[in-house]
């Protein structure tokens, strides 16, 4: 985490939590997803894909970006946010917590630019191929699928197979934290209307 950022959490340590304004891909992108996304729907929609208009506005200014990755980090529930100064945003995921790049001599990096050691290798319903790592789980690149089958050939890893649904629970990662934060204020507006 930059030191900026932790000063920032020490001056102002009680700023609320930010939900659903922030997207990460299944290609590591990062989107920006303002009020007009945001009520357009989900940042994933029912078939596991973002739709156009709820994905919002891809984010393209580098140093931003690498800001975004420098400080991003999960809660212990599982969410997964970005450390906006004192400020937590929390990140809809598309797929992910983490998106694979292969490289050609065999290391591995996550979306933010982090080496990872892989433990697993899983494989979904849909050929969809996923790295369990020292760093957490992730999604291989699409792009990168070449490299990856020739790791599988050369016996450094092996697929197991795996229900793509099942991936949250089994990993401790939530996909919405903007989902859960709404499923919440029903459950307590419910209870509120009970009594």
């Amino acid at each position: 985490m930059d030191d900026i950022v932790k000063a920032a959490l020490i001056k102002w340590p009680a700023v609320p939590h930010c939900c659903g304004w922030l997207g990460l891909d299944r290609n590591g992108h990062w989107y920006l997803r303002d009020a007009h996304a945001q009520a357009s729907g989900a940042f994933t929609g029912a078939a596991g894909a973002a739709s156009p208009a709820s994905k919002g506005t891809r984010l393209q200014h580098e140093k931003l970006i690498a800001f975004i990755q420098r400080n991003y980090a999960a809660d212990a529930a599982g969410q997964w946010y970005f450390q906006n100064g004192p400020q937590r945003v929390y990140v809809e995921l598309e797929a992910t917590p983490y998106i694979w790049r292969l490289q050609p001599d065999g290391c591995v990096l996550s979306h933010t630019g982090a080496v990872a050691t892989v433990h697993k290798c899983l494989l979904d319903e849909a050929g969809w191929l996923y790295l369990l790592s020292d760093l957490g789980l992730g999604l291989v690149h699409s792009a990168d699928m070449a490299l990856a089958a020739d790791a599988v050939q050369a016996g450094r890893w092996r697929p197991e197979a795996v229900g793509a649904a099942e991936l949250p629970t089994l990993f401790g990662y939530v996909k919405s934290p903007h989902s859960r934060q709404d499923d919440r204020a029903d459950r307590s507006s419910n209870g509120a209307a009970d009594k």
